[in-house]
């Protein structure tokens, strides 16, 4: 069966099932590049604002600039309290509205896997960035089962179901994050594993959580529901929880930074 599209089309139910993540990836995240204050910020397919928001909290940034191909994002990441005082606007990953040298840092949070061209969207961002500034990305490691959402994805496989993957999904396993930041330029360079680890109060909070946007909710919707039912039945099995319920596991992102040469 073919997979169906990949939409972000629904802030709050984005922001309920991978914000959650993103927020707790994002502070190992920001503790490993351990930037300085008052710095210019780009964050590119910033979606709903959970990781801008990281960074408005956390790194005192003179400037703060959002973007994202989704109205329906922006539209929660702009009402978020915690990024006042970012600028979030719609556009292109490989085509940034800003001219060169604009930013100190830019970021690409759980995104590089959804740019058509990797390679173009990380020259964009170089471009973006002044000499000596740095160029990071973080990305949930795909092929190896690091998906946050990887339980689920095997029961609907084993159902006949196919999920849909982002367009560049090979981009997010180290070796290829490696040569990218290489082939940029970039200096300094360094790589790392990152393993946040999420609790939910149940199964059926885990469930509820997890199927609300993005790659599950589109494959679900075409299913009839006693395949849903079994999928549900089978990863219930599968997952371990504790004695009150609670079900906590941990997901896997690689991380890479660089410097744009002086």
């Amino acid at each position: 069966m073919a997979a169906p599209a990949i939409r972000f089309d629904d802030g709050a139910a984005y922001e309920r099932g991978m914000g959650g993540w993103s927020r707790i990836a994002g502070q190992i995240f920001l503790d490993w590049l351990a930037p300085r204050t008052g710095l210019r910020w780009l964050d590119v397919g910033c979606g709903t604002g959970a990781f801008t928001e990281l960074v408005m909290q956390r790194c005192a940034p003179a400037a703060l600039h959002g973007i994202d191909p989704s109205d329906a994002q922006l539209a929660f990441a702009r009402a978020r309290p915690g990024a006042r005082g970012a600028t979030f606007q719609l556009g292109d990953a490989m085509a940034l509205p800003f001219a060169d040298g604009s930013f100190d840092a830019a970021t690409m949070a759980l995104v590089i896997f959804f740019v058509p061209d990797p390679a173009k969207g990380l020259a964009e961002m170089v471009r973006a960035v002044a000499p000596g500034g740095t160029v990071a990305a973080y990305a949930w490691d795909m092929e190896s089962g690091g998906f946050p959402f990887a339980p689920i994805l095997g029961e609907l496989r084993a159902f006949g179901f196919v999920p849909p993957l982002p367009p560049s999904v090979d981009a997010s396993r180290k070796d290829a994050m490696q040569a990218l930041w290489t082939k940029a330029g970039l200096t300094e360079i360094e790589v790392r594993e990152i393993a946040p680890r999420r609790t939910f109060t149940d199964f059926d909070d885990f469930w509820t959580v997890s199927t609300g946007t993005g790659i599950i909710r589109p494959t679900l919707a075409t299913m009839a529901p006693h395949d849903v039912a079994g999928v549900k039945e089978k990863l219930r099995a599968r997952l371990s929880a504790s004695t009150d319920g609670r079900i906590s596991y941990a997901a896997r992102a690689n991380a890479i930074k660089g410097r744009v040469p002086i």
